[in-house]
């Protein structure tokens, strides 16, 4: 019996070079999603929101903004790979190689490619990894590179985090105690 800590995510003595990460959430991309996205970046391309306008282009529908697809791909990776970073130090090399539309479900995955002690932080190490991102029928959408500084095991900075409650939680306490 006690705490049980939830999955705290790599540091860096956890990476090695070649390792990939398939990283476990699909995300299905809606029209919301997109015409949301737009609006809040402020893209007025009516590409991503007009579908008379979007019928008339090659691809007969919208498109799903191509800095959204990046970032559901950022995010599905951060599990595996940087819930420990700290700061993103480089995006390099992105390509958008096959168009996204809504209703297309998202899955990405990650090799890491460098990793390297920092020099003026000795509670880090800086991590490069290139992250691609392909749609439920196998065609790559989008890749990168992106480079990180992650905390290493036993970080100082990473103590304490989780407030202590002021009652403890255990089996048995009555849920108006707690």
């Amino acid at each position: 019996m006690g705490v049980k800590s939830g999955w705290t995510g790599r540091f860096f003595e956890d990476f090695e070079i070649g390792d990939v990460y398939q990283h476990p959430l699909g995300r299905t991309v809606t029209e919301y999603d997109n015409t949301s996205f737009a609006l809040l970046t402020m893209n007025t391309n009516q590409m991503h929101f007009n579908r008379a306008y979007a019928a008339k282009s090659e691809f007969r529908q919208p498109l799903v903004v191509s800095t959204l697809t990046v970032a559901i791909a950022v995010g599905q990776s951060v599990t595996d790979i940087t819930q420990n970073a700290f700061a993103n130090l480089g995006w390099d090399e992105i390509r958008m190689t096959h168009p996204v539309f809504a209703g297309d479900t998202l899955y990405s995955e990650s090799l890491v490619l460098e990793k390297r002690e920092s020099g003026t932080r000795p509670h880090a190490g800086i991590v490069t990894v290139k992250t691609r991102t392909v749609n439920q029928d196998g065609d790559e959408v989008c890749s990168f590179k992106r480079t990180f500084y992650v905390y290493k095991r036993g970080a100082e900075q990473l103590e304490g985090i989780f407030p202590e409650g002021k009652v403890p939680l255990a089996a048995g306490t009555p849920f108006d105690e707690a």
